[in-house]
C-alpha cells in the first residue's frame, strides 16, 4: 500500500515537528533525569490542537485522522517518547469519552480535556490483571442513583497528574468481560486517591502510579455507555492506542539511527570515520529497514482505521514489530557509540531505557502474536 501525505498532513508534520524539536527536545534529558512531568506544556501544545486530536470540532476538537495523529506522535517521540505516552493516553481519554459518551458527557468533560486545562488517564490493568484484563476486581457497585466503586488499580499512565480518569470496573459477577463497566472519575472525588508511583528503567518523567478507591461514590451518569460495555470500549480504544504506540516507537527509532549515523559520519577510529567500517554500515543499514519498515506498517493500520477497513490484526502487527524494532534499533545506536552511548552525554541510553516498556504496554507483544496468529487461523489459534 503506499502512501502520499495530502499537504495539511505535511503542514501538520511539519508544525509538530518544529514543536518538538524546540520546545520538548531540548529539555527532555533534564525532564528524565529529574521526573519532572511537564505540565506547562498542556497550554502551548492545546494551542496547536495536539491535546484535541480525537474529540469533535463541536467541543473544540480536531477530529484528526488517524494517519495524521500517527504522524503527530511519530515527531513528538523523536523528541521524547515520555512525552509523546502521555500525550498518547489523554488523546485516548477524550476519544472514548467522544464515542461511547452521551452528549451531557461530551459537554461535561471534553471542553475541559480539549482546552489542556485537564489531563486524562485510562485504567483497566491491576495488580493480578495485566494481559488478562477481563480478570479485574475492582468494582462499582450500583446503589440508588450512584455507585460506589473500591478497589485497586495499577500502571497508570498520568496517575497524579491527570484530572480525569477513564476506569474499568465490575459492576456484575458473570464472568470474564460481561460484568465489566467502563466510568469517568475525576481527581477530587472523595474516597479515590492515588498510591504508590512506580519508579521505572524509562519514561521516568511520565508518571506511572495506582489508583485507590475506598467506598468512593460517583453519580450513575459517570458511566459511559451501557453495564458491561467496559471490555468494548477498552478494546476500542486500546486498537487505536496500539496505533498510536506504533509510531511513537518508529520516533524513537528514527531518533536513535539519526544519532548513530551522525556519530558514525563524525568519530574518527583508525584514521578514518567510523562510518567507513563494513560492520558499522551494516548495522545502520538495518536499523534503517527496521525503522521504515515499522513506519509502513503503522501507516497502514492507521489508514485502514480511517478507512473502516478491517484493523485489529493491523493494530497489533503495526504495534509488535515496531516496538521489537525500536528495542533492536535503540540497543545497536548505543552498540554504534560504544562507551559513549552508555553514558547520558548522549541520548541513545534514555531511547532505550524508554524504548523498552513499548513491547510490554497496550498489551504485550507476546499478547499481539496471538492476535495476529487469530487473525490468520480464526478458531484454531483458540483450541
Amino acid at each position: 500500500m503506499f502512501f502520499r501525505l495530502d499537504d495539511e498532513q505535511r503542514e501538520i508534520q511539519e508544525l509538530a515537528r518544529k514543536f518538538a524539536q524546540n520546545e520538548i527536545a531540548p529539555h527532555a534529558d533534564a525532564w528524565d533525569e529529574e521526573h519532572h512531568f511537564p505540565r506547562e506544556l498542556a497550554k502551548p501544545m492545546a494551542e496547536l490542537g495536539l491535546t484535541a486530536m480525537l474529540a469533535p470540532e463541536q467541543y473544540g476538537g480536531m477530529a484528526l485522522s488517524r494517519l495524521t495523529g500517527a504522524l503527530i506522535y511519530e515527531q513528538v517521540a523523536q523528541a521524547d517518547m515520555a512525552t509523546a505516552v502521555w500525550l498518547s493516553v489523554h488523546n485516548m481519554v477524550s476519544g472514548l469519552i467522544a464515542k461511547f459518551g452521551d452528549d451531557e458527557q461530551r459537554q461535561r468533560w471534553l471542553p475541559r480535556l480539549v482546552s489542556g486545562e485537564a489531563l486524562g488517564a485510562f485504567s483497566l490493568s491491576e495488580a493480578h490483571a495485566g494481559s488478562d484484563a477481563t480478570a479485574i476486581r475492582a468494582t462499582a457497585r450500583r446503589d440508588g442513583d450512584d455507585y460506589v466503586l473500591n478497589g485497586s488499580k495499577f500502571w497508570v499512565t498520568n496517575a497524579g497528574v491527570a484530572d480525569i480518569y477513564a476506569v474499568m470496573l465490575r459492576t456484575g459477577d458473570e464472568p470474564g468481560g460481561r460484568g465489566i463497566s467502563t466510568f469517568i472519575v475525576e481527581r477530587d472525588t472523595a474516597g479515590f486517591s492515588i498510591g504508590k508511583l512506580e519508579r521505572k528503567m524509562g519514561l521516568r518523567s511520565s508518571p506511572t502510579g495506582e489508583l485507590l478507591f475506598e467506598n468512593c461514590r460517583i453519580p450513575a451518569a459517570n458511566r459511559l455507555s451501557a453495564e458491561g460495555d467496559g471490555i468494548k470500549i477498552a478494546l476500542s480504544s486500546l486498537d487505536g492506542g496500539r496505533v498510536n504506540i506504533g509510531a511513537i516507537a518508529v520516533g524513537v527509532a528514527q531518533a536513535a539511527l539519526d544519532v548513530a549515523t551522525r556519530y558514525a559520519g563524525e568519530r574518527q577510529a583508525f584514521g578514518k570515520p567510523l562510518g567507513a567500517f563494513e560492520g558499522i554500515q551494516f548495522m545502520l543499514a538495518d536499523m534503517a529497514m527496521k525503522t521504515q519498515a515499522s513506519r509502513l506498517l503503522v501507516y497502514e493500520a492507521a489508514w485502514k482505521m480511517d478507512n473502516g477497513e478491517p484493523s485489529v490484526t493491523a493494530a497489533s502487527m503495526a504495534k509488535c514489530f515496531a516496538t521489537d524494532s525500536a528495542m533492536a534499533v535503540t540497543t545497536d545506536a548505543v552498540q554504534t557509540l560504544g562507551g559513549a552511548g552508555y553514558v547520558r552525554d548522549w541520548p541513545v541510553e534514555r531511547y532505550m531505557r524508554d524504548a523498552k516498556v513499548g513491547q510490554i504496554f497496550e498489551g504485550a507483544n507476546q499478547i499481539q502474536r496471538i492476535v495476529i496468529a487469530r487473525g490468520l487461523l480464526g478458531d484454531i489459534a483458540s483450541a
